[in-house]
């Protein structure tokens, strides 16, 4: 056996363990990173080998697990388009923004397709979601209860968090996917591919038009008041934070640019991303900001590429 077969077959039982753990209180730490052993089968191997290692570990999780285990087999098969997606593209050697775009989108239609398929057999997940939220606020211990808002209040807070499951979807996608990227990537290079990275973050640059798109969600979050359950509620509660985030990942590539610019090393950016993570809610503001300017004006030409 070659040492190539022996390292398919560590990164199949690597799988195996992955998906074992969804069984145990492991899964916290190893859900992020499930992706990433069948994604570098899936490059290293031709199509007819990598199926019959992929139908392998899963014959031996279903024997491992018996019937328990078909809910992991189909955790499994959930990922597997992603993966395809992902894998084919580092094949043609695409660029990595497209690489994170298509995954991301495969990954969110899974899980759209599968609220519409929970629906068509009267499985609705999204009140089931809302049942829960509100069991678990009802049936606080006491102390806790009364430092909550109120009945009326509880159902407002309950109805948010419905309404902003697309934007949690995404985000959730988002870091999947980047996660699988980040990693699988840097692993599969070290292995002879040569996949290509993002550019560097001082390099990143939003479209103009998302300027527009932000002021305009902005605005009429700012002008229109309406009602929790109203169309227009639920795509600006989803869309803004999602343009918050975006800008605020253009103030980091700005930040990254000056300390580039004034060989100051990474410090700068690094210090910044800290700070963000720390106080999310008050300097998502500022940092959306500050990503907005950079890209409308810009930020950088004026200040720096004039001298």
């Amino acid at each position: 056996m070659t040492k190539k077969n022996l390292q398919f077959i560590g990164w199949g039982l690597l799988y195996i363990l992955f998906l074992l753990s969804f069984m145990t209180s492991y899964l916290v730490i190893t859900a992020s990173f499930l992706m990433i052993p069948v994604l570098i089968l899936f490059v290293k191997l031709d199509a007819k080998r990598f199926t019959a290692f992929y139908l392998g570990i899963l014959l031996v999780v279903n024997l491992l697990l018996g019937w328990t285990g078909f809910v992991v087999l189909a955790i499994s098969l959930f990922l597997l388009p992603p993966v395809i997606v992902i894998g084919t593209l580092y094949k043609k050697k695409a660029p990595a923004h497209l690489v994170i775009t298509y995954g991301t989108l495969t990954f969110l239609a899974e899980m759209l397709l599968t609220l519409v398929i929970g629906f068509l057999f009267n499985l609705n997940f999204i009140k089931k979601f809302k049942t829960i939220m509100l069991d678990y606020l009802n049936n606080m211990q006491p102390a806790v209860k009364g430092m909550l808002p109120t009945q009326g209040d509880m159902q407002w807070y309950v109805d948010v968090l419905v309404q902003i499951i697309p934007l949690d979807m995404i985000l959730f996608s988002l870091y999947f996917i980047g996660v699988t990227h980040l990693i699988g990537r840097r692993l599969l290079n070290r292995m002879g591919e040569d996949i290509p990275g993002m550019p560097p973050v001082r390099e990143w640059k939003l479209p103009k038009a998302f300027v527009w798109i932000y002021l305009i969600a902005f605005a009429a979050d700012m002008l229109f008041v309406s009602a929790t359950n109203s169309l227009m509620s639920a795509l600006l509660i989803n869309l803004l934070p999602l343009l918050m985030f975006a800008f605020a990942i253009q103030a980091i590539s700005f930040l990254a640019f000056v300390a580039h610019y004034k060989g100051w090393g990474k410090l700068l950016p690094v210090a910044g991303t800290i700070l963000l993570i720390v106080f999310m809610p008050f300097l998502l503001v500022l940092y959306s900001l500050l990503g907005v300017f950079d890209v409308a004006f810009p930020l950088r030409e004026r200040l720096f590429k004039s001298r």
